[in-house]
């Protein structure tokens, strides 16, 4: 254990230093290919590792509890420091925790330990010769916790993020970025009416945007984006999320959020296995219990 808290206290150290002297993590950087080929790399380093188990000490390490435990305290740590305080994309340090060094260093030590370990229980599945329909439960959980940790991790870089500002009768190509920065957009999305339905005092109780959304293949799509139910389109999902102010119900404006994120099924996937690696326990623990 000791050894274990002492390398994820390295980590963090290291993470500082790295903090220091070329800044926060880039992710942007990684967008694809990067991101895939990052992802090839550090597969053929879990398998190294896993294969030189054996021969040395560290690569032997990293597949133990007492290499897990600590990781997995640390881990927790930082993510109680990130849920309680403000993150913001161009923030600094404890604000930014994404793309914080230290945070990023002990995330990539979890999914190494955490890759090896699925490793060791599959060569045991293997050699035991179950059946597919005997995977053990613990297996199929971590093999949804690695997927969903990596690809929402990798995924980021090439997740997009955007503000369209819609007027009644126009046709909008163009998006804003975070930055500010114009982008012309693969789908155009015209504003037919504003939608907004108030209580008696007069505060919003409901505003939405009839919309229609043409793509560059030809598709016409009409269709009503309501606050929290956004309308799916050629990978790009619509949110409303604003609207003038000032003109309130007669607003001519409605502002929509764009957001793309490709990686977002396999994130979900690796959610569902780790559900259903969870379900399985309750059932065949329970039974086991009972026999």
């Amino acid at each position: 254990m000791k050894e274990g808290f002492l390398i994820g206290g390295g980590l963090i150290c290291a993470g500082l230093m790295l903090e220091l002297s070329v800044g926060p993590v880039v992710w942007e950087t990684f967008a694809w290919p990067a991101n895939g080929v990052v992802l090839a790399g550090f597969l053929a380093i879990i398998a190294i590792i896993f294969l030189l188990r054996n021969k040395i000490y560290a690569c032997r390490f990293i597949g133990t509890y007492q290499a897990a435990i600590p990781t997995l305290v640390y881990a927790v740590v930082l993510t109680i420091i990130m849920g309680l305080t403000r993150q913001t994309v161009n923030g600094t340090w404890l604000n930014n925790m994404l793309a914080f060094w230290p945070f990023v260093l002990i995330y990539v030590y979890m999914a190494v330990i955490l890759g090896v370990v699925i490793l060791k229980q599959v060569k045991m599945w293997a050699a035991a010769n179950f059946s597919l329909f005997t995977l053990h439960f613990s297996l199929l959980s971590h093999l949804g916790l690695f997927l969903a940790m990596t690809t929402a991790t990798l995924g980021n870089a090439d997740m997009q993020r955007l503000k369209m500002i819609t007027t009644v009768g126009e046709s909008e190509w163009r998006a804003l970025t975070q930055e500010g920065a114009v982008r012309e957009m693969p789908l155009a999305i015209e504003l037919k009416q504003f939608i907004m339905e108030t209580y008696d005092d007069g505060s919003p109780k409901r505003f939405a945007s009839e919309i229609q959304v043409l793509t560059k293949s030809g598709k016409s799509i009409q269709t009503t984006v309501d606050v929290n139910k956004p309308v799916e389109v050629d990978g790009w999902k619509i949110y409303q999320y604003g609207y003038d102010t000032q003109m309130g119900a007669k607003s001519q404006i409605s502002i929509l959020e764009l957001v793309s994120d490709p990686w977002l099924p396999l994130v979900y996937t690796g959610i569902y296995m780790m559900l259903a690696g969870a379900v399985c326990m309750f059932i065949l623990g329970g039974r086991r219990k009972r026999v």
